[in-house]
């Protein structure tokens, strides 16, 4: 069908235009197109020129299309939502502003009308690095009245945390206090966050688009974790990609305390793409003689069907409790829904108020087996029991090559986790599956995680600073790699720490030729067991304070990977007090330092 301009209001030129699309739009896009110009004329007829939209406070505020989406994001979680949701909206007509909360310009907040929060909570209830500036300037003496504002939040976290998804939670009080209006409910997320973040997504969807007269109708579903630059892919956190072993070595020599496994796994023929900083995520199994006592404890039929999902998919109990569901670990919120399924008195006087130091040492190191052996009989049939479980989250590891220079295989380093915790031995769930279960010719479920927080700079010859002991060190090799094949022409100088030199040097022979070969400048190691006094890799960065003070004058930019609760707090603390013994400063003048650094992006971590 052919488009003429005597009977259109098109001219010419338009006319010829329009004749040369529309034969090449597939159906879908034809839709599309309908939907997006019957929603701009809807909006473009129907928006009022005077505020008169209503509040749950009853305030007024001026219709706009334009949203905000802020992003915080420790492991690319939440940046990669906020960029799925902000091409959703973009298809609906809606303006989109989308930043990291650090990089947003605090003074435009209070001209904004819609804003989406999409917020991870870190360690114990703290914001990400990436987040720190905003959380700060909200919670300050010059954070503006909101009145006009309309926000929702979505908070992501983890419940086997005291603080779950605490820092969304301060968020979408404190916009509250200052006068905001929400447009939808705050939901909080665990680590299984994809059916819960698109339904709050669809639900803020229908809020901004009943506030603008647009039907939602029409509009894809946000596919989580679909960003488009490194998930072109088929493959994502929701259809992983089954990775055969290719290799699977244990790093450490004969007599160490540890064991770190050195993993290769072939994505040829995937379509994944990475870069250095990034992680893989794997998707482990239960431990098949764990699932057995579990089943003897409970006295379960192991091949009763039960639904792994909403949609009513079934497995047996025994491959659900393999393979879906999590039994190792014990979380405030999971005992709080076991308490009605049981008339044992004592889970809920474990979960009083007033008794949180008790519950937290019952937490810990205990299990689902511990759990139905202490506080039964159960008054529950199995299947309403299992509904009550959490999937089993993926593990995050970061890579540790480069895909520049092995575009078919992706390295991780792992440390097999072992401890004896009440009269059982315990062990890591994915490490220990990788350690004694993997073998060369398995496969194991795995998708890429994108990390944009945590990337070597643009620019080829800025320096970089690398610390990570132990199993830290794995993004670091990945870094080497990418430097070594695109021939960048840096200064790089890594801190390393682990317990024994003699059996504990990661990738020693590595490290050792890039020194030789000069693509990495210097190298500081910390042995901590090998002399009688412990030497940490703090200790080696005070004795080398002039030089990297030095070196971050000079521009270079720092990464810290490895444990947050210690070895990345008493980094941080190292490197303020640098800051103050070779730059003069006060203690406040050298926090502010490390947070432009922050700010800048010189001052990287990845940190767990």
């Amino acid at each position: 069908m052919q488009l003429h301009s005597q009977n259109s209001p098109f001219n010419q030129e338009q006319t010829d235009l329009l004749n040369q699309l529309l034969p090449t739009l597939t159906s879908e896009q034809k839709i599309w197109i309908s939907g997006y110009l019957a929603a701009s004329q809807s909006i473009a007829v129907t928006e009022p020129t005077q505020p008169s939209l209503s509040t749950e406070n009853s305030q007024t505020v001026q219709v706009t299309k334009d949203v905000t989406i802020l992003y915080g994001s420790q492991t690319g979680n939440g940046q990669n939502l906020a960029e799925e949701y902000a091409l959703q909206l973009e298809g609906k007509g809606f303006e989109i502003t989308l930043s990291s909360m650090n990089d947003y310009k605090q003074k435009e907040l209070k001209d904004v009308r819609n804003l989406l929060i999409i917020i991870s909570t870190h360690g114990e209830g703290d914001p990400p690095d990436n987040a720190l500036t905003f959380f700060e300037f909200i919670n300050g003496r010059k954070a503006p009245k909101l009145a006009d504002l309309n926000y929702s939040v979505l908070a992501l976290g983890d419940t086997s945390y005291e603080f779950f998804c605490q820092t969304g939670k301060d968020i979408d009080q404190r916009l509250e206090e200052l006068g905001a209006n929400r447009l939808y409910p705050r939901v909080d997320c665990d680590v299984d966050f994809s059916e819960d973040a698109s339904e709050w997504f669809e639900g803020t969807l229908i809020s901004l688009s009943e506030s603008h007269q647009v039907s939602p109708e029409g509009v894809p579903a946000a596919s989580v974790n679909q960003s488009t630059d490194t998930q072109s892919t088929q493959y994502s956190r929701t259809n992983p990609f089954h990775a055969e072993v290719l290799d699977n070595i244990n790093l450490n020599g004969r007599g160490s305390n540890k064991e770190t496994r050195h993993l290769e796994l072939s994505i040829e023929g995937a379509g994944l793409t990475f870069e250095p900083g990034d992680s893989i995520g794997l998707y482990p199994e239960n431990d098949k003689a764990l699932v057995e006592l579990l089943l003897n404890t409970t006295k379960w039929d192991p091949d009763i069907s039960v639904p792994i999902n909403k949609q009513g998919d079934l497995l047996s109990l025994r491959e659900a409790l393999t393979t879906v569901y999590e039994i190792t670990i014990l979380t405030k919120p999971f005992l709080e829904k076991a308490a009605q399924l049981t008339s044992h008195n004592g889970l809920n006087d474990l979960l009083a108020e007033g008794n949180e130091e008790e519950l937290r040492e019952y937490l810990y190191g205990r299990d689902l087996i511990d759990l139905v052996q202490d506080y039964g009989p159960w008054e529950t049939d199995v299947v309403e029991f299992v509904s009550i479980l959490r999937k089993i989250p993926p593990r995050l590891y970061s890579i540790a090559s480069s895909y520049q220079a092995n575009p078919d295989e992706v390295h991780l380093t792992i440390g097999a986790l072992r401890y004896d915790s009440h009269g059982r031995q315990r062990t890591g769930v994915c490490s220990v599956q990788c350690a004694e279960r993997l073998e060369p010719g398995d496969t194991i479920p795995i998708f890429v995680q994108r990390n944009p927080n945590f990337k070597l700079p643009v620019q080829t010859d800025t320096p970089v600073i690398m610390i990570g002991p132990g199993t830290g060190v794995a993004p670091f090799r990945s870094f080497m790699e990418e430097i070594e094949e695109l021939g960048d022409q840096r200064k790089t100088w890594l801190f390393f720490g682990e317990q024994h030199f003699v059996t504990d040097f990661l990738y020693q022979i590595e490290w050792q030729r890039w020194l030789e070969e000069g693509i990495l400048t210097k190298m500081d190691v910390a042995f901590s067991r090998d002399q009688k006094e412990k030497v940490y890799v703090q200790h080696r960065m005070l004795e080398k304070s002039k030089e990297l003070y030095e070196w971050l004058e000079a521009g270079a930019t720092v990464y810290v990977c490895g444990d947050e609760a210690y070895m990345a707090n008493d980094v941080h603390t190292t490197l303020a007090a640098i800051l103050q013994q070779e730059g003069q400063l006060s203690a406040d003048q050298a926090e502010a330092y490390l947070k432009d650094l922050q700010q800048q992006k010189r001052y990287q971590r990845d940190v767990y």
